[in-house]
């Protein structure tokens, strides 16, 4: 009986080896309670297993976050590198200008006449009866000259003549003398010829000392100054005891007063080139000064050069206005006026967006975040603004102030936007 107990016991050791703890049959004599451990001590339970399962899932989870993360901080880098290799700038819309009606140009006034009063004579001054800021009308006395050197030079000259008169006479009185003797055969024809001669020597000798006479006394006449015409004494360059040199004698003149007429002024005005077909002889001008706001001044364009100045580009015109009251002083700095036709709207920008390139005047266009460097043409120049008239369009992005080394297609982004420059319809 042992022996078959044990062999039964080993066959079924046997058997029970080759199945899993689960469909491992219990031994005879130990029978296995339902919630009784398995055999073998080295099976893995399931909640080992659902705890294993949950930490490679976190740890998956783990490692995916953070290669996302990486990979998210690594494009952030590459788009703050992209950013940071774009040049960043400011823009502006060109501005649409209203249709220009008129110009102002500066314009320097002066007096319709403004001549400097010389001494014919040499001299000192004996008395001066006129001074600066006082009007004078055309006559007037205005100073006296002492002369000594050509009283007595006029005297001398009326003494000659005198004596020349005094020979002419004897000489007349012998030629007809001899010219009567020659009827009787008295003298000679020689004679009377010589004589006859000697006569009208003399007679030239006497136009020439009355000649010198005219000149000297036309000299003393100029001791006394006279106003050329009526205005106001501007400068008085002299005073009494004062050595006076004749104006055509000196080789630098010193001019004793000056006069201006103020009841008419010219106004006188460099247009530039691009409004002189603009401007016509005959029209009205209205001038102002800031000394009288408010006020306009009107005159008459009476006459233009008909020629531009190759050295300013401009066309010099001159502006006559009526003075009576005296508002208006030679020398005053005023504003010219000029009405313009009727033009159609253009387009204005700042003049900080305008490339001088050696293939022409450019201004840089952000399009699809590149540049294009657009040429355009200036139609006037405002100074801090100019006027395109060609290559622009009222969209357009302009860039402000533009390096020097901007290329076309360079990649840019825009900062922000300038309002857009402002237009008026008068300048």
């Amino acid at each position: 009986m042992a022996t078959n107990i044990n062999t039964d016991m080993t066959a079924a050791s046997v058997d029970n080896a080759g199945r899993s703890p689960s469909q491992q049959m219990p031994l005879a004599g130990h029978p296995n309670p339902p919630h009784a451990q398995p055999a073998s001590s080295g099976g893995i339970s399931p909640g080992l297993w659902l705890v294993i399962g949950a930490v490679v899932i976190l740890a998956a989870g783990v490692i995916v976050f953070g290669i996302l993360s990486r990979a998210s901080a690594q494009h952030r880098l590459e788009e703050n590198t992209r950013d940071s290799a774009t040049l960043s700038v400011n823009v502006v819309r060109p501005n649409t200008t209203g249709v220009q009606t008129e110009i102002a140009l500066p314009g320097n006034t002066q007096a319709f006449n403004d001549t400097p009063i010389y001494a014919r004579t040499n001299g000192y001054l004996k008395a001066f009866y006129v001074d600066i800021g006082q009007r004078v009308v055309k006559g007037q006395l205005m100073a006296v000259i002492e002369t000594p050197e050509i009283d007595e030079q006029l005297q001398v000259s009326q003494a000659n003549l005198k004596s020349a008169q005094a020979d002419l006479n004897l000489a007349n009185t012998t030629s007809e003398r001899y010219q009567n003797l020659l009827k009787q055969d008295s003298v000679s024809k020689q004679e009377t010829d010589v004589a006859v001669s000697g006569a009208q020597a003399k007679k030239a000798a006497v136009d020439a000392a009355e000649a010198n006479v005219r000149r000297l006394q036309q000299l003393q006449s100029f001791e006394r100054i006279y106003a050329p015409f009526s205005g106001v004494v501007t400068a008085r360059n002299t005073d009494i005891g004062a050595l006076i040199d004749a104006g055509s004698g000196s080789a630098q003149p010193r001019d004793l007063f000056r006069i201006a007429a103020t009841g008419k002024l010219r106004v006188f005005v460099a247009v530039p080139e691009v409004y002189a077909p603009a401007v016509h002889d005959g029209e009205q001008v209205g001038l102002t000064l800031d000394e009288y706001p408010g006020q306009t001044f009107y005159g008459s364009l009476t006459r233009n050069s008909s020629a531009i100045d190759q050295s300013s580009r401009t066309l010099n015109v001159e502006v006559d206005v009526d003075n009576a009251e005296g508002k208006l002083l030679p020398g005053a700095y005023v504003f010219a006026h000029f009405a313009l036709p009727q033009g159609e709207h253009t387009l204005g920008v700042p003049a900080n967006t305008l490339l001088f390139r050696a293939e022409g005047l450019r201004v840089g266009l952000v399009q699809n975040g590149r540049v294009h460097l657009q040429p355009v043409t200036i139609g006037k120049d405002n100074g801090s603004t100019v006027t395109i008239s060609a290559g622009l369009q009222p969209g357009d992005e302009i860039i402000l102030d533009p390096a020097d080394s901007l290329a076309e297609g360079q990649p840019v982004r825009i900062a922000s936007i300038a309002p857009r420059s402002t237009g008026a319809a008068k300048q």
